[in-house]
């Protein structure tokens, strides 16, 4: 997806003041969520520079408050240099947990305006409120009041774009971020794209980018009026093509209810790099505890399971199969994990990073568990038992009930990866 164009500036617009009959799109996108969450349970720190980030120098940063924001300080960046860029920066290890809670509040919410929603992430969704109109009141008025909701019942603030398809509706929040609203009719479309950068487009990277440039042609307004046998020459038919659609502010693409996840999984990098096998056996059980938890939680199970190495050097590598039938249990997923590493032969280099996920993610009821005969500890046994340990680890903490192994120690996680979906939703 392409860049949203310069610094984010906050922007209000009226719903009063437009004609928004036919922004029944909106998208709807948390403001730095994940410290958002942090600062609602310790409100002494508003107003100050904070991130969540991994305990470890060698973490990266998964939040930034806007006061961080304003040191260069972003999402992504490893935690070392957001504190040379600022060292009075608060540090606030992540809570996944908290955070999927408040995605299940806010998804709820989303819910209570439309049973048209799509979530995208964890902190974001397209909905479609063509039906919630006649009951609801117009769609910048929906906005506003599905705003309002998310501050005053989560103490949370969120961003929305509207309009009338999907590519302005998120460009729209983009632009409006943070805690803004953004209604953009039909009619106003050309003028708001038409003096952004190329690289304002979905689809349009670095790449693309430098070849429009290269042919004189710099903004949304220019690709709008290039003949479009010109943009398929230089991008490709395909390309070219949903590139001159988009920057005339053409979005077929409806809003997708309940869309599968795409994939479940957890990461974690190490204080130091590591190359005992034993210690992997143990960072492989603590992360594929994680992910069959949530995949449980979701109720989903995978067919695909993957294993992530990243080296000391930084090259990474990937593994996967693909299982008989589809699992959420942590068991399976951690001898599935256990076995890519054997085949991977990783001795003699050391790990700094290590990641499961499951793919090829269905709905769990949809799964026909084949029987194990002779073997006295098969999946549907280790289900229920860990359905047990899930029950108990809601209640009393995730460290309340642990495999043995993983008691005296284990991985410190950088990051636990959300579902993942198509990034051009």
């Amino acid at each position: 997806m392409g860049q949203t164009p310069g610094p984010r500036r906050h922007v209000t617009a009226d719903p009063d003041a437009v004609d928004d009959t036919a922004c029944t799109v909106l998208h709807v996108d948390m403001d730095a969520f994940f410290a958002s969450v942090e600062l609602r349970r310790q409100p002494e720190l508003r107003g100050r520079p904070m991130m969540v980030a991994g305990p470890s120098q060698r973490g990266v940063v998964l939040s930034a408050t806007y006061e961080a924001r304003r040191y260069g300080i972003r999402s992504a960046m490893p935690t070392s240099r957001a504190r040379l860029l600022c060292p009075d920066v608060v540090v606030v290890a992540p809570d996944h947990d908290a955070y999927r809670a408040a995605s299940r509040d806010v998804m709820r919410l989303f819910h209570d305006v439309t049973p048209v929603v799509e979530p995208v992430s964890i902190d974001e969704a397209f909905l479609d409120v063509t039906g919630a109109r006649r009951l609801a009141g117009r769609p910048g008025a929906i906005a506003r009041d599905l705003r309002r909701r998310i501050a005053d019942e989560l103490g949370l603030t969120a961003t929305v774009g509207a309009s009338a398809t999907k590519f302005v509706a998120k460009l729209a929040s983009g632009l409006a971020k943070p805690d803004g609203l953004l209604v953009v009719p039909p009619a106003d479309v050309r003028a708001l794209l038409g003096p952004l950068p190329v690289r304002a487009l979905w689809g349009v990277g670095p790449k693309s980018a430098a070849v429009l440039e290269s042919l004189g042609i710099r903004t949304v307004g220019e690709v709008a009026d290039t003949d479009p046998a010109l943009l398929a020459r230089a991008l490709g038919p395909a390309a070219g093509a949903k590139a001159h659609e988009l920057a005339r502010g053409i979005d077929p693409r409806a809003v997708e209810p309940d869309v599968a996840e795409g994939s479940i999984g957890a990461e974690s990098t190490f204080e130091t790099d590591i190359a005992s096998r034993t210690r992997m056996s143990r960072e492989l059980l603590a992360l594929a505890e994680r992910t069959g938890r949530r995949a449980r939680q979701a109720g989903v199970s995978g067919r695909v399971v993957v294993l992530k190495v990243r080296y000391s050097d930084w090259s990474t590598v990937t593994r996967a199969v693909t299982l008989d039938t589809a699992t959420d249990t942590s068991r399976t997923v951690h001898r599935t994990a256990e076995q890519l590493l054997d085949r991977l032969g990783w001795a003699g280099r050391r790990v700094r990073l290590l990641g499961v996920r499951l793919e090829g993610l269905v709905p769990t009821a949809e799964v026909t568990e084949q029987l194990q005969f002779g073997a006295p500890e098969g999946p549907p046994e280790w289900r229920v038992a860990e359905s047990v340990m899930d029950r108990v680890s809601e209640r009393f903490g995730p460290t309340a009930v642990r495999p043995a192994s993983l008691v005296s120690g284990g991985p410190r996680p950088d990051r636990e990866s959300p579902p993942k979906r198509d990034p051009v939703r």
